[in-house]
């Protein structure tokens, strides 16, 4: 039901298919993140016009709100977002160990308050699993422990935790119809990643994510730890660069082998008057653009700059109108989603180098 066509290279870029009970991946692909089961400020139609091909939804958001048994019995998550597409969740570890400001980890789960109401719950590697089987998605993930990056003896101990729970995780599974990844932790410590990468890749799983990255380490520190687990993962499977999604995060990525990233960036940016550019980022709020005609970006060619000026974006976005995160929702998606395709075109033409010392070129300017 899942299966992984490595299609062309350049360097170590990759451009591939992958099956899934819902469709096809072509990678290198960016999933949109839909937290509560909806990407902000884009229905599914325009996620659809804007050639997404993945979303991803929250394991520990949904349990919490509406409810997993809820999405399962109104279909499941495909039917209860309307989102034909392929889908994949979390496994709610991140979330536990950031938004709970109380929890207790041992070495069967974690205790933990909701960020809601103050209610108390417990997340195992089973129960993990439970809640994604009753979501639906096509691609699930292990449950894990997220530790600081820098911290040599939690990450050593949170290791031990990951490496048993993704046991457990694949013991628990039932489903067939979905794709059970890994997840490769270590922080920025070379041994413990290729400790966790060669652990994990014995377990023969569908894919393999590399979580942990981006959560305060530096540039220099993740693509270290990228250039430690790439050459450690199968190459017939799938890999996911968990929570990365800046333009020259996903040019760096593909660079060093990833097929899969997501990240909240493109939608929080947007509700925050942020806009993405090949560039930089502009803040549309800034005084500079009340009177500017041109598009929130030249040459691009989504709605909203093919329709909507400068000025009048970031009349919106003083205004507080919803229509502002709208505009810069869709300029933003849009623009993570048109590198993707120009990505894997360039691997397909074996040009991927030139691709990304041009863009990260332009990218260093500002």
């Amino acid at each position: 039901m899942f299966e992984f066509e490595l299609q062309a290279r350049s360097g170590r870029a990759r451009a591939g298919r992958f099956l899934t009970p819902h469709g096809e991946l072509l990678t290198p692909v960016f999933a949109p993140v839909g937290t509560a089961a909806t990407v902000k400020a884009l229905t599914p139609a325009q996620l659809h016009e804007l050639g997404a091909q993945l979303v991803l939804s929250n394991t520990y958001h949904l349990y919490l709100r509406p409810g997993d048994e809820l999405v399962r019995d109104l279909g499941g998550l495909h039917q209860f977002m309307q989102w034909p597409g392929p889908i994949l969740t979390d496994s709610g570890g991140f979330q536990v160990f950031s938004l709970s400001d109380t929890r207790k980890i041992d070495d069967d789960g974690v205790t933990f308050k909701s960020h809601l109401d103050g209610s108390l719950h417990r997340f195992t590697p089973e129960r993990s699993i439970a809640i994604q089987e009753n979501l639906g998605a096509d691609i699930i993930m292990a449950f894990d422990e997220c530790p600081p990056p820098l911290d040599r003896a939690y990450n050593e101990l949170a290791l031990r935790r990951t490496h048993a729970w993704a046991e457990r995780c694949v013991a628990a599974k039932t489903r067939a119809d979905q794709a059970l990844f890994g997840i490769v932790q270590g922080g920025v410590f070379a041994d413990l990643r290729a400790e966790s990468a060669r652990f994990l890749t014995g377990l023969d799983l569908p894919g393999y994510a590399i979580g942990g990255l981006a959560v305060g380490e530096s540039k220099a520190e993740m693509h270290a730890a990228l250039d430690v687990v790439e050459p450690l993962l199968p190459a017939h499977k799938p890999r996911y660069l968990m929570g990365v999604g800046s333009p020259e995060d996903l040019v760096n990525g593909v660079a060093r082998g990833v097929d899969i990233f997501d990240c909240v960036l493109p939608t929080r940016l947007a509700r925050n008057s942020a806009a993405l550019t090949r560039t930089g980022r502009l803040n549309m709020g800034n005084a500079v653009f009340a009177r500017d005609p041109g598009p929130i970006e030249a040459g691009c060619t989504c709605y909203a700059c093919r329709n909507f000026s400068r000025a009048y974006v970031r009349h919106l976005m003083r205004a507080g109108e919803i229509l502002g995160a709208v505009l810069l929702t869709h300029h933003n998606v849009h623009l993570l989603l048109t590198m993707m395709r120009e990505m894997r075109a360039a691997i397909e033409r074996d040009s991927f180098a030139s691709y990304a010392e041009s863009f990260l070129r332009a990218w260093s300017r500002v």
